[in-house]
């Protein structure tokens, strides 16, 4: 296998969290990885309603650690919350600093919108459903001015190198299957997205299957509440893999839910109706769904034709499927959307394994608990985008100087995962793994992944999803309660203390060879 030597701090992704990162780290020399061209393929380009933080004069930081707080059900590390929304404002301020357009009044003050489980209007948007576009597009711009920065694109990371307890590169091949190149450097970023991609109806980027994650579990770094995964209550039901979304902003404006007979039945389900949070919203709808009384999200009243020019992204969406949004309700989903738990890292974005950090979706910080609050993602991949840069810059003593870029030597062809086996292991954790679990559904989920590792175990793409998707069912089962986003009907019923569940791929693979051994 080839090795080359750098002093450049090696990123693994190119979303929001890795570019924010990469600036803050100039001018010490950064290689980003990014399987895709620079700006595509990132969850951060979809995000569609924007970064929450307290802008408006009534709001304040407390208030918004406080919905932090009780959005995620009792587990969201309290000392994570203050830390993130106090420093909101110097992000908007910030990006908007670096070039990002973000929607202003006359007078200068940022449009706020409200989302779900919010008491403010906190949410700053860029042309309603455009802030993550956006935000990426001036995060690049500013990137490509910056000279320590090299990204080498349609390349992957595959795994990390681990010398004891310390990781001390990756592995890295090109996006279309190549043999694997090693990378030697003196830190390792990782920023590679989430989880929403292992389940059939997801709203992110077909890249977002739990891979980042995976390798850094299979290096033997702890993975904390894997069982928490996020499902967008509004995916645009309409076919199409991975799903449009629409954004929570539109019931922010009075978007109502109806189901196919009319009814709004979010009123019976809680006093917040279609603001209630979303783990709520989700499994109502799914409810509907299950009940064959398609759920729909109806926008005519309250934005009629503004719908067109206000949130462009989900009406062309929209038209794109031969939906008319000015004139008929969306018809939507529960789609998986976000994984609240992750890679475990400190309040420096350290993980378990020395040489090692983690920020964006991948990461596990504690700021989500059971359930992410609306917009709290891309804040949270800003603050600890720039923790991380710092703490590296502190911790890193290779020198800050010029470094020759890395180049990679002709690879030959490699294995990629099959596809069949990818959308197989997609269906497997929806059926097991979806908006409502049991424990024979988990059990049943966790022998078909290694079915599925065994039938192309020489893959470590495969073999990153499954490690992921095994630690999500193993968390899920251990966890004999419903809290947020994971909701299991045969233990519906919160247990007190909230207790956030820290686990190893080991210990996950022992449950998962427990249940083979019982079958033989």
């Amino acid at each position: 296998m080839d090795m080359i030597n750098t002093n450049r701090v090696v990123i693994v992704g190119a979303g929001l969290a890795a570019l924010y990162a990469a600036l803050k780290l100039a001018p010490r020399p950064v290689l980003m990885i990014s399987p895709d061209p620079l700006g595509q393929g990132a969850s951060s380009g979809w995000a569609q309603g924007g970064v929450a933080a307290a802008m408006d004069r009534a709001d304040s930081a407390e208030a918004h650690a406080r919905d932090t707080l009780r959005a995620g059900a009792g587990s969201v590390d309290p000392a994570i919350a203050r830390m993130v929304t106090e420093e909101a404002r110097t992000h908007i301020l910030d990006l908007t600093r670096l070039g990002t357009p973000f929607d202003r009044r006359e007078n200068g003050d940022y449009v706020l919108s409200r989302e779900a489980a919010h008491s403010f209007a906190r949410v700053v948007r860029v042309r309603g459903d455009q802030a993550g576009a956006e935000i990426m597009r001036a995060l690049i711009a500013q990137a490509g001015a910056t000279s320590s920065i090299q990204v080498l694109e349609g390349v992957v990371a595959t795994g990390l190198i681990r010398s004891a307890n310390r990781v001390q590169g990756v592995r890295i091949a090109r996006s279309n299957g190549s043999q694997t190149v090693t990378i030697d450097a003196p830190a390792v970023l990782l920023a590679g997205g989430g989880s929403g991609g292992l389940f059939a109806v997801t709203t992110n980027p077909p890249r977002i299957r739990g891979e980042v994650i995976g390798m850094a579990a299979r290096a033997g770094a702890i993975v904390a509440d894997a069982e928490f995964v996020q499902f967008h209550p509004t995916a645009i039901d309409c076919g199409v893999d991975p799903a449009p979304l629409a954004t929570e902003a539109l019931r922010g404006e009075g978007a109502h839910l109806i189901n196919a007979a009319g009814e709004r039945f979010m009123i019976d389900v809680h006093p917040d109706a279609e603001l209630a949070p979303r783990d709520v919203v989700a499994r109502a709808i799914y409810a509907q769904w299950r009940q064959g009384q398609r759920p729909m999200l109806d926008t005519r009243a309250c934005l009629g034709q503004r719908i067109i020019e206000e949130f462009p992204a989900v009406a062309n969406a929209c038209l794109n499927a031969g939906i008319d949004p000015v004139r008929e309700p969306i018809p939507v989903a529960a789609a998986a959307h976000y994984h609240m738990g992750g890679i475990a890292v400190a309040a420096n974005g350290r993980a378990s394994l020395e040489g090692l950090w983690v920020c964006g979706e991948a990461s596990s910080t504690g700021l989500h608990g059971a359930n992410r609050l609306a917009s709290n993602g891309l804040l949270e991949a800003l603050v600890f985008g720039r923790i991380c840069a710092l703490d590296i810059r502190h911790s890193v003593t290779a020198p800050e100087q010029d470094e020759p870029p890395v180049v990679l030597p002709d690879l030959q062809p490699g294995p990629t995962a099959q596809d069949d086996l990818v959308q197989e292991l997609r269906k497997v954790m929806t059926a097991g793994a979806g908006v409502v679990r049991n424990g024979t559904g988990l059990r049943n989920a966790l022998r078909e992944i290694a079915r599925i590792e065994s039938r192309q175990s020489d893959c470590e793409t495969l073999l990153n999803m499954t490690a992921t998707a095994t630690l999500i069912c193993a968390a899920a089962l251990e966890r004999r309660e419903s809290r947020g986003a994971h909701y299991r009907d045969d233990f519906p019923d919160q247990i007190n203390p909230a207790i956030r569940s820290r686990m190893t791929l080991d210990t996950a693979l022992a449950m998962r060879d427990a249940l083979l051994s019982e079958d033989v």
